[in-house]
């Protein structure tokens, strides 16, 4: 089957009023935060036009832990696909060889405008043994009307879109083609597994941050149109970065993750 991109997830745990911090001074538009109720969890999304990054988390004190959140490692951990209709998804997953979960229906309140709404959404989750590097599932939106907002497509560092998620691996050979099983990716995103040499070739001494996990999602790729915005923010947060004019890497040491602009 062929398969699109619909997010990708930094997993904050408890931090997630750090992370906001964080993603809001490189320049991005964080909608108000939502809260699962069901789940127990917390997130701040970055929606672009075709998908979004999330960061989720726990809020202290809660009433509920969502083990898988605290079972996974911290920053890039999440790679989700796009679903038309949870129930034959699921049935596709487990058709090419891969442990999911049942179908998971669940909702978050949000207010716009001073309306109130239910943003619903159905997931087949993978086991969360499936791919080393993090966890991989897919989302069926029933009302993505709340999600794709124009106004919160427009991001102050002038990012449009995520292009590419980079998968650290020991065996990227094998990795490839455990991905490849959950079918063809469609559209702008590319999917790319690399080891080692690969990374540091690519991203030099900041290919370090994270590396303490050789199998991981090591660092997502964005479009903009002017990277040296980001250049410029993450200087004034004292953050590890390189720069040219068509290319700005960002490293977060707190997430054990990479941002890459490119123009």
């Amino acid at each position: 089957m062929s398969i699109q991109l619909d997010h990708i997830v930094i997993n904050t745990q408890f931090e997630t009023d750090t992370a906001a911090r964080l993603f809001e001074g490189l320049g991005f538009q964080l909608t108000p935060r939502g809260f699962h109720p069901t789940l127990g969890s917390i997130n701040h999304l970055m929606v672009f036009e075709h998908a979004y990054l999330e960061l989720i988390g726990l809020p202290r004190g809660g009433d509920k832990v969502r083990q898988e959140l605290i079972d996974s490692p911290i920053g890039l951990n999440g790679l989700v696909f796009a679903s038309k209709d949870a129930g034959a998804t699921r049935d596709a997953v487990v058709k090419a060889g891969f442990d999911a979960q049942p179908v998971q229906n669940f909702a978050r309140p949000l207010t716009i405008e001073g309306q109130e709404y239910e943003a619903r959404f159905s997931a087949v989750r993978l086991a969360l043994d499936s791919f080393a590097a993090g966890r991989v599932y897919f989302c069926q939106h029933h009302t993505p009307e709340l999600i794709w907002r124009k106004n919160w497509l427009d991001h102050p560092n002038a990012v449009t879109g995520i292009v590419e998620l980079t998968v650290a691996s020991t065996d990227p050979g094998a990795t490839r083609e455990r991905f490849d099983r959950l079918g063809a990716i469609d559209g702008d995103f590319a999917l790319t597994v690399a080891d080692t040499a690969t990374l540091a070739a690519r991203f030099g001494e900041l290919s370090q941050v994270g590396a303490e996990r050789i199998e991981r999602f090591a660092a997502v790729t964005l479009r903009s149109s002017d990277p040296q915005i980001v250049a410029a923010r993450a200087a004034s947060l004292g953050l590890p970065h390189d720069s040219t004019s068509q290319r700005t890497v960002v490293a977060l040491p707190a997430f054990g993750a990479l941002i890459e602009v490119v123009a």
